[in-house]
């Protein structure tokens, strides 16, 4: 069994904190699904994040993965190679491109944000971040020139990580997105996006409540 198995199931040796549409969340939920990890998902709303879940990572971000023996994981990245090193059936740890996942993860969520949302940031240029950010997805475009994924011809590690992040950006305005010069990445994305494993991890669930 894996992460297809609903909230509330007593079987799961472990449980994950998530929320749906959280970038990061969605890197965690695919790794653990793709490694057939049995686990409990606990869909929580970020705007009142159970007490449970603070206990075990004050920090209050999600992904958050508690282990049976207690030990807690809230580092998506880590999440998804403690799945994938206890069962990796498809070679995802064979492209784990430290360097561009810092990329993603840095530089190019800074600029994300920025351009997503960028009302809450003060004198935030979105146009400029836009720019940014297309700047770090045309070396994307580039590398996915004669070759399928990032690593080379199956997806890995590096292309499960960094799919959410191009999606949010994509869908931040997706007119314009599509209209771009980009077709390696359009259609790296397009593919992703239809894998059953993606439709699996981004089925709705109701918000998780402690039972009485």
């Amino acid at each position: 069994m894996s992460g297809r198995n609903s909230p509330g199931k007593t079987m799961a040796e472990s449980v994950l904190y998530s929320f749906r549409r959280c970038p990061y969340a969605m890197r965690a939920r695919m790794a653990l699904h793709v490694s057939e990890t049995i686990f409990e998902t606990r869909e929580v709303v970020l705007r009142n994040k159970p007490p449970q879940m603070l206990e075990a990572s004050p920090k209050g971000t999600v992904p958050v993965l508690v282990l049976e023996d207690g030990t807690v994981l809230d580092e998506s990245i880590d999440i998804m190679r403690w799945a994938l090193d206890r069962n990796d059936p498809e070679g995802w740890l064979n492209g784990d491109d430290i360097r561009l996942l810092t990329m993603i993860d840095g530089p190019f969520k800074y600029h994300l944000d920025r351009y997503k949302y960028a009302s809450r940031y003060d004198d935030a240029d979105q146009q400029e971040h836009r720019a940014a950010c297309m700047g770090i997805l045309q070396r994307l475009e580039d590398r996915l020139d004669g070759q399928p994924f990032l690593c080379g011809p199956r997806r890995t590690l590096t292309d499960i990580a960094i799919v959410p992040f191009v999606r949010q950006f994509a869908n931040t305005d997706r007119d314009w997105f599509d209209a771009r010069d980009l077709p390696n990445l359009q259609r790296w994305l397009a593919g992703l996006l239809e894998t059953s494993l993606f439709q699996d991890i981004m089925v709705k669930q109701e918000q998780w409540r402690a039972s009485a």
